[in-house]
């Protein structure tokens, strides 16, 4: 009988796992994410490059499982994000405010969805549904 490997303390296991996986990522975005709204305080994307790593080397794992679409919504945040900055981009060439304005409304926007994701961490429930 000892045997048995307990199924639900494996599962329990790994959904504590990939819920630490998750709150470290959330932490490196939200560090970088408050950098980028913050004057000055730019961490750097070398930060978001750690996080958004972890999360696809990990984002398999939590196939199936509510957390799976935390890994999506990290994944999509920096995709977008990324995507934004470079269209808007042009903007700084034009002339310095609308360049400003653009990256700081992408920044707010970015740390709005890190904090939602959080949010929906923090109460084990799903995000962006």
């Amino acid at each position: 009988m000892n045997d048995l490997i307990d199924v639900t303390a494996v599962d329990s296991e790994k959904a504590q796992a990939l819920k630490t996986v998750g709150w470290v990522s959330y932490l490196l975005h939200l560090v970088v994410a408050l950098g980028a709204v913050i004057p000055g305080a730019q961490a750097g994307a070398v930060l978001l490059l750690i996080a958004l790593v972890i999360d696809l080397v990990k984002k398999d794992d939590a196939q199936g499982t509510w957390q799976a679409s935390h890994f999506s919504w990290r994944i999509r945040s920096v995709i977008w994000a990324g995507i934004l900055y470079l269209v808007t981009s042009p903007l700084w060439l034009l002339l310095i405010a609308p360049g400003w304005i653009a990256w700081g409304l992408i920044s707010i926007w970015f740390l709005y969805r890190i904090v939602r994701g959080m949010v929906a961490m923090n109460n084990s429930q799903p995000v962006g549904q």
